[in-house]
């Protein structure tokens, strides 16, 4: 249940888990230190696929839905549909994943809300009804999203517009009350180095947390370029300083080229994907370090990410190519 600059998603843990070879590597090698989880952002496409759901099954233990839990799908006109989004917390409970839900596009209804006090009761209506039809399935809900411009101030919308940032306090504790158990997240993007987005969201988690705002979890999108990936650490350590749990939620790094070479050390392997491989070794790295970094989410299955840039771990043919490799190896 994510407002639009807000967001309220959801991670959901099934009772009998069943890991794939990142997801159980990424446990294995933080078994004491509080690592989750190594998840996947996809939708029902891709789980109908039997080729991507395989990979799915066998690979990760985390599934955020791209688009069956957006406020536009789930509650296009007042009335809520949950077809989409049963089916995505259906098939992780049946393989034992976890689920982040998470969902941005607001339809028009909501967007033309005119008063604060109609406002708030739609937002709380809406993570209610939600939350309360999921509770106990759901691990984390990223409650509000992307709401912070590049300088560091609230991006204008419908809600900031209306409620000011407490807009961020009616979503949280709604959340809260839906589902006590839930983590609760912010998550934005561009959270790649110690910049002033970063230092404005942690002075402003920290605010909130001061004022009795139940945030547990900061969220950070991480979309890379190929090396662009020397920052990560400081600033997961850094979002961490507020007592928060960390997720990068949706990583991939453009360019990522195609080769399934060990490593890049056969197989005649170039330097471009040496690179990239090393690029997201980096990022595991950091989130290995960072002792509150609970799990890595990778933005899409096999190169059909929105960047069109071959950013992911398996190419176009859904074979593995040299970052899946070297993520192996480092979690090895």
């Amino acid at each position: 249940m994510r407002l639009t600059t807000a967001a309220f998603a959801s991670t959901l843990v099934a009772s009998s888990a069943v890991y794939g070879q990142l997801d159980a590597k990424m446990k294995a090698k933080g078994e004491f230190d509080g690592k989750i989880y190594f998840g996947i952002f996809t939708d029902l496409a891709s789980l109908s696929n039997s080729q991507t759901a395989s990979i799915v099954r066998t690979e990760f233990g985390e599934i955020t839905p791209a688009t069956s839990a957006l406020w536009g799908t789930i509650q296009p006109s007042g009335y809520f549909n949950y077809g989409g989004f049963d089916t995505m917390v259906n098939f992780a409970q049946s393989n034992g994943k976890i689920i982040l839900v998470w969902h941005s596009q607001l339809p028009s209804w909501v967007s033309s809300i005119g008063d604060a006090s109609t406002l708030t009761s739609v937002i709380q209506n809406h993570i209610a009804t939600i939350g309360s039809r999921y509770r106990g399935k759901i691990y984390a809900w990223d409650v509000v999203n992307e709401i912070f411009n590049e300088d560091g101030s609230l991006r204008s919308s419908i809600f900031s517009r209306l409620l000011g940032d407490r807009f961020v306090d009616v979503a949280f504790k709604a959340a809260r009350a839906a589902d006590s158990n839930a983590k609760l997240y912010i998550n934005d993007y561009n959270l790649d180095s110690v910049n002033t987005k970063v230092n404005s969201l942690v002075n402003f988690v920290n605010q909130k947390k001061a004022a009795g705002v139940p945030i547990d979890g900061v969220g950070t999108e991480t979309h890379l370029s190929a090396g662009g990936a020397g920052g990560v650490q400081a600033a997961l350590q850094k979002l961490a300083s507020t007592g928060c749990d960390v997720a990068i939620t949706q990583l991939d790094i453009a360019g990522a080229a195609s080769n399934n070479a060990f490593l890049g050390f056969f197989e005649g392997a170039d330097c471009k994907n040496l690179h990239l491989g090393n690029d997201y070794t980096t990022v595991v790295k950091a989130c290995l370090n960072t002792p509150k970094c609970v799990g890595i989410t990778i933005s899409g299955i096999c190169d059909d990410s929105w960047r069109s840039t071959s950013s992911l771990l398996f190419d176009s043919n859904c074979q593995r190519k040299t970052a899946y490799n070297a993520i192996i190896s480092t979690l090895s």
